[in-house]
């Protein structure tokens, strides 16, 4: 909070200014904070922060574009799954995983 006239005769001069730089004069500022600002999940994915009070954090659910049914909260979500990394052909074989 600033206040930059400290007499009795100025009244709501005051400034509130949130840690993300939005202020207001003569009352409190809206701090809103979207998570997804910062593109934490990632490529082949859509961002959705449903709440965006500075007060709620990690709530910000990322989905998959290929599948709107994969999403993961608070983190990318496992859009693609290489079925072939744990080897399961076995020796002198290939593995092709077509929709990796």
């Amino acid at each position: 909070c600033n206040d930059p006239k400290q007499t009795k005769n100025s009244l709501n001069d005051f400034t509130c200014t949130c840690q993300n730089g939005v202020s207001a004069t003569g009352g409190p500022a809206t701090c809103e904070v979207d998570e997804c600002a910062k593109d934490p999940c990632g490529m082949g994915q859509k961002c959705e922060d449903p709440n965006k009070d500075y007060t709620s954090q990690h709530d910000f659910k990322c989905t998959c574009d290929n599948d709107a049914s994969i999403t993961q909260i608070d983190g990318p979500a496992t859009c693609f799954k290489d079925e072939c990394a744990s080897q399961p052909c076995g020796v002198d074989q290939t593995c092709n995983d077509p929709k990796q």
